[in-house]
């Protein structure tokens, strides 16, 4: 089994930057799809960010394209998201997940983490 913690979160300014951490357990790390997602308050969990098991494909929400960059480093079994140019749109719980394949789509993952929180304020 996957379990996962995610770091990093906390209180910020507009036009700052935050680096969210998720650290997975497990020796298979490599062959997981990752994702990022988050739900802000009055709203539905939402796709943020999508990244292969081998780190060569990502794919992104609209609203952060440009802003935000997953990334991965498997030795450390760790995903990371940079998120810069911060807006307060952007506040929410911030959730990692894993998947069984490279997806955008919640259902498809099989293991989540207990979330981060992001406020950034005006």
């Amino acid at each position: 089994q996957v379990q996962l913690a995610e770091s990093g979160g906390g209180l910020v300014q507009a036009g700052g930057s935050l680096r969210l951490s998720c650290a997975a357990s497990g020796r298979t790390f490599s062959t997981y799809g990752m994702g990022w997602f988050r739900q802000g308050p009055g709203k539905e969990r939402e796709f943020v960010a999508a990244i292969s098991g081998g780190g060569r494909n990502t794919y992104y929400a609209n609203s952060v394209k440009g802003r935000f960059t997953i990334s991965r480093d498997n030795a450390k079994n760790t995903v990371y998201l940079q998120m810069n140019s911060l807006k307060p749109e952007d506040t929410a719980v911030y959730y990692c997940a894993a998947a069984g394949t490279y997806t955008v789509t919640a259902t498809h993952y099989d293991y989540w983490g207990q979330g981060t929180q992001v406020t950034v304020s005006s």
